[in-house]
């Protein structure tokens, strides 16, 4: 209740009868009157003011209500008044969505853009559009068919905008399956809430064969005549507006091709199938921020040959060899040529004829080549290379409609039908030293060969038939006169071969013609006798290597070095070693004592030389390699510059980090063991922790401490064979400590 002035009110609709409001009056107010937007549903009892509803409210029907509200007397007349009254009408979720249609139908194509939409279903909501009862959501609950774990199509739950997803866009087939049903919902409240009003719809959507193809293989002529560009293919896509554009596959100087905004595709200028026979690049469409819209289209161009190239000669002369006694019909040779156009077809078959022979002797159609190989023949056994040596061919080669002349000169070349003849039939003997070095020549031999100089056939090759199973000499021939060097080839020992009892041939590289053989002409015999020569000892090896412990002991034996005559008739004397680890080693007959402890070094090397007793001017060397192994001989240290602290007084959980190291070579990796010493007290007060292979933790056990440092004893042991331990007094210091937590 109140008296009575403007008011506004806020009340829901459909709640059927109920009082509003009382207003009080004044005197000599007896009376009230409403007017204004009642509709039949809203009035005042005049005698008691009080404002009420008969029936229920609809925000649909109206939304705000507006009355006039007065005060009267006994007579009627306005005593207050009249004041503004509104009644809004607040909405309730009372009506469902609707669509738009009862059925949707829409058409897309074949491998559409992903989220490009292609259709859209409409819902309306006669409730407040400004508060979530009219705020809609849209969602496709089935599509049938449904082939795939995929969905195929999407929407826009704000907007009912319908598209393909990914899978539908690279999944969808007409071939296979060209109509498909949506079952597309759409719930109030945003969807939100679980009582929220639904509706449905179906969508039916026709799947068509996709625009954007590309085309079958492109055939341009090359060098056409045509004005350029000329329209060679089209290419379409699924959505319009868009802007289409070539991407070269291949970095070429230029691309001869363009497309137009329609998606014509046009060659730009001739092309020329030798420079570049084949084209391969794509097709693509953007949108207008430069998106690309479809799947890039591979766009391939084969280039048509024409007959636009002579047959050109492979060599600017042919040459050709052939002995004076090749018979009718031999193969001499053959000619090559090429034709830069596409390899076969007609444009580029060749055909071979001879068109001239100089000299015309003894007859002017000695040769013919065959027509389509280019293989050249002899027509009859009639060469003879003292009627004429050299002969010159002109070749006519021609395609469908070029010709080339090609030359061809065919030299005649002598027959082998001479053997070598060695000037001596026996060199007797030579005499060599055993110490004549690899290489020398003893001796100098000769042999002659008719036949034509320069050739194959005259060559001459000198070989050991005989009396050399070592290969220890060797013969090499000097090409412009034939003779023949002997050489040695391998170290001559005169223990092993004193004499060499050897059969030399010479031979042709050119095989000889039927009929003629080699014979004792060619074979030559001489002897060599090796002398001998005081040589120096000779170790057994070049190197002696060992490996010993670095602790070995002093007088220990470490190794037998043996040397010996390769005479076998003298005595070798070890007597000395040399080099700069030679005080540490003793040789003793042959055998080498250690005689005194090492430096600290890895490998010692030494050189021992050995000597003959009869004569100390023959003398040689050979090296002795010790590699010392290391031993486990230096026990744990401390591997800290600095003295641990605690700050005091102690608050609990501290500790100081202890490092050890150890001078051994460490194979794998370094572990110590950490202790503390048996001790009653110092186990009261101290903990100690590994924390890694080198590392621990020492740790106060309780915060009881004065300022002073503190002896600690610490024990650390390795993990070496046999393992070594080291014990120490770890001075710890207890002490007051500066802001940057050091002592002070």
């Amino acid at each position: 209740t109140g008296p009575l002035k403007d008011m506004n009110f806020s009340i829901p609709e459909g709640g059927g009868v109920r009082f509003v409001y009382q207003f009080t009056s004044e005197t000599p107010a007896v009376s009230f009157r409403a007017t204004g937007e009642k509709d039949g549903i809203i009035d005042i009892v005049p005698t008691t003011g009080i404002l009420y509803l008969n029936g229920s409210l609809d925000w649909e029907t109206r939304a705000v209500h507006r009355l006039q509200v007065e005060s009267l007397d006994e007579k009627g007349n306005i005593v207050k008044g009249p004041y503004t009254v509104m009644i809004y009408v607040e909405d309730i979720n009372d009506n469902p969505p609707k669509f738009d249609q009862i059925k949707y139908t829409g058409v897309v194509r074949q491998n559409s853009r992903p989220g490009k939409p292609f259709m859209r279903v409409h819902a309306t909501d006669n409730d407040d559009p400004t508060t979530p009862h009219a705020q809609l959501k849209y969602s496709i609950l089935h599509h049938f068919p449904n082939p795939y774990t995929e969905m195929l199509f999407q929407i826009n739950n704000v907007t009912g905008e319908i598209s393909l997803s990914k899978a539908g866009s690279y999944y969808l087939d007409p071939q296979k399956q060209d109509t498909f049903t949506l079952v597309v919902t759409v719930k109030d409240m945003a969807g939100m809430t679980m009582n929220a009003f639904t509706s449905s719809t179906d969508v039916i959507i026709t799947v068509k064969e996709s625009l954007w193809k590309a085309p079958s293989t492109i055939y341009i002529q090359e060098n056409s005549t045509e004005v350029h560009p000329v329209n060679i293919s089209q290419v379409c896509s699924n959505e319009p507006g868009v802007i289409y554009d070539l991407f070269e596959k291949e970095k070429l100087p230029r691309l001869p091709f363009s497309i137009d905004q329609n998606g014509v595709i046009y060659v730009t200028e001739p092309l020329d199938r030798e420079e570049k026979d084949a084209y391969t690049f794509f097709a693509i469409t953007k949108d207008k921020v430069g998106e690309l819209v479809d799947k890039p289209l591979e766009i391939h161009v084969i280039v048509k040959d024409i007959n636009d190239n002579p047959p050109m000669c492979k060599q600017a002369l042919t040459v050709i060899e052939v002995q004076e006694n090749e018979g009718a019909g031999s193969n001499i040779g053959t000619l090559f040529a090429t034709d830069m156009d596409k390899e076969d077809t007609l444009n580029s078959r060749l055909q071979f004829k001879i068109q001239s022979q100089v000299p015309a002797v003894p007859a002017s159609d000695l040769f013919v080549i065959q027509q389509d190989t280019g293989i050249l023949q002899l027509t009859s056994r009639s060469l003879n290379k003292r009627i004429a040596s050299n002969y010159s061919l002109k070749v006519l080669v021609t395609d469908a409609a070029f010709q080339t002349i090609c030359d061809v000169q065919v030299h005649v070349i002598d027959i082998n039908d001479q053997i070598p003849i060695f000037e001596k039939s026996d060199y007797h003997n030579v005499t060599v030293a055993e110490s004549l070095p690899v290489g020398t020549v003893i001796l100098e031999i000769q042999a002659t060969d008719g036949d034509e100089p320069a050739t194959g056939s005259s060559s001459i090759i000198y070989q050991v038939k005989e009396g050399d199973p070592n290969n220890t000499f060797i013969i090499e021939t000097d090409p412009e006169t034939n003779r023949g060097f002997v050489k040695i080839k391998k170290a001559l020992d005169f223990e092993a071969a004193p004499v060499y009892n050897l059969v030399i041939n010479a031979t042709n590289p050119e095989p000889l013609v039927t009929g003629v053989q080699y014979n004792s002409s060619s074979l030559t015999l001489f002897k060599v006798f090796v002398t001998n020569v005081d040589e120096p000892p000779v170790f057994h090896k070049t190197v002696y290597r060992r490996e010993v412990p670095e602790d070995i002991p002093v007088n220990t034996l470490v190794m037998t070095v043996e040397a010996y005559d390769p005479e076998g008739a003298t005595k070798i004397f070890l007597k000395e070693v040399q080099g700069k680890h030679a005080q540490y080693l003793a040789c003793r007959k042959r055998l080498f004592y250690k005689l005194s402890p090492p430096k600290q070094e890895e490998i010692y090397s030494v050189d021992v030389v050995a000597s003959e007793l009869n004569n100390a001017a023959q003398k040689s060397k050979t090296t002795l390699v010790l590699h010392l192994t290391d031993v486990n001989d230096n026990s744990p240290l401390l591997a800290m510059d600095y003295v641990p602290f605690f700050c005091h007084p102690l608050s609990g959980g501290e500790r100081a980090f202890i490092q050890a190291a150890d001078a051994d070579e460490q194979i794998y990796y370094p572990n110590f063991d950490f202790s503390l010493a048996d001790d009653m007290n110092t186990r009261k007060n101290w903990q100690i922790s590994k924390v890694n292979g080198t590392h621990a933790y020492l740790s106060p056990k309780h915060a009881n401490f004065e300022e002073k440092v503190y002896n600690v004893p610490l024990i650390i042991n390795d993990n070496g064979e046999p393992p070594l331990e080291r014990k120490f007094n770890l001075e710890v210091n207890i002490c007051k400590c500066s802001s940057e937590k050091s002592c002070f």
